[in-house]
């Protein structure tokens, strides 16, 4: 049965091959290809009649745009569409950020591509390609390669970029980061305050310029207070809960085990809370972690943590692209997000009166 209005030639039930073009929809509208294009691509002044004919005509084809030809036509060359390059958009940091730059995408009328890079440059310059090929208006990237100069000709060609969580290399463009440096310091000093001396510093990657700065963040508070730092107590390269877990437990394992703990990531403090309530040291050994993580507060003693701003760091990348994208030509900056210490327990504990510090 044909819509109203459709051809004699095609149908909406006719049997055919192929993906529906604009000329099959034209002809079942009965109206011009020009008319059809400005209905799909949303331009004004066409009748009411005229739209519901073509809409009626594309809801009974199952006609989808092809939206890189349709780019070709708009008078903009956009598409619509942003790429958002995170390391693990299971993380709930990752996760945060990816929903801020959403809701900021979704009031521009634009929708976001995503990819986990897993630590992987390769896959940073797979995904970046891939996104660009398709036509994305511009690209938000937490950097996992040493180098991205790969991207100065997708900035040449008028796609913007603006990095999150750690400066890129190699490239001029916006970069969204949080004060790690100050954070891990504020950590620090808190246990510091609390009485401890003999803090061990438990890192992720040293490749990650995130880690280096909370590793240095950690040894100026230690400097500040006089305390001579002892490498065996700096553990880097735990990228997982189980790579901590097991970390912690060799620490308390040593004859002089430390009496407090800086853990300078989620999935590294969940480690290391898992392994201190399995060694029943939970209440004893204190502990403040970098990144704020869901139930911390509801465990115990709930976790006290240097809490990142996600939504801020994702809001305030967002709304520097689409300034870019708007034309904006000024020189790039960088947006610093500020850090907060939040007291829940488990960073206030003293050191054991006992222990040999």
């Amino acid at each position: 049965m044909s819509i109203k209005g459709g051809s004699p030639g095609l149908t909406a039930g006719s049997r055919r091959t192929g993906r529906p073009t604009m000329n099959d929809v034209a002809k079942v509208a009965r109206v011009s290809l020009k008319t059809v294009s400005r209905v799909v691509n949303g331009e004004p002044n066409v009748s009411p009649v005229l739209v519901a004919q073509v809409r009626s005509a594309i809801d009974a084809l199952h006609y989808r745009p092809d939206i890189g030809a349709s780019t070709l036509r708009r008078s903009d060359r956009r598409t619509g569409l942003i790429g958002l390059l995170l390391e693990d958009v299971g993380n709930p940091f990752s996760s945060a950020l990816h929903r801020a730059v959403e809701d900021e995408a979704r009031a521009h009328g634009v929708h976001v591509l995503t990819g986990s890079l897993d630590e992987d440059p390769r896959r940073e310059r797979e995904l970046a390609r891939a996104f660009t090929m398709r036509r994305a208006d511009g690209l938000i990237i937490a950097p996992v390669g040493a180098d991205q100069s790969y991207l100065n000709t997708e900035i040449q060609a008028d796609t913007p970029v603006v990095f999150v969580d750690r400066p890129a290399n190699g490239v001029p463009a916006d970069t969204v980061l949080a004060t790690s440096v100050a954070g891990a310091t504020e950590a620090t000093r808190h246990l510091i305050a609390h009485g401890h001396r003999r803090i061990a510093c438990l890192g992720d990657y040293t490749r990650i310029s995130t880690a280096r700065d909370r590793q240095r963040g950690y040894l100026a508070a230690l400097r500040e207070a006089g305390i001579a730092s002892d490498p065996t107590l700096i553990i880097p390269d735990l990228h997982t809960t189980t790579l901590a877990d097991r970390a912690v437990t060799e620490l308390f394992h040593r004859t002089r085990p430390p009496t407090a703990l800086f853990t300078s990531q989620n999935l590294i403090t969940i480690g290391a809370v898992r392994a201190l309530r399995r060694l029943g040291l939970h209440h004893t050994v204190a502990l403040v972690g970098f990144d704020d993580f869901p139930l911390a507060d509801l465990v115990e003693p709930a976790v006290t943590v240097i809490a990142q701003d996600p939504a801020a760091i994702g809001r305030t990348a967002a709304q520097a692209l689409f300034r870019r994208i708007d034309g904006d030509t000024s020189a790039p900056g960088e947006h610093w997000i500020p850090t907060t210490l939040i007291r829940r327990g488990s960073g206030e504990l003293p050191p054991p009166l006992h222990r040999d510090e």
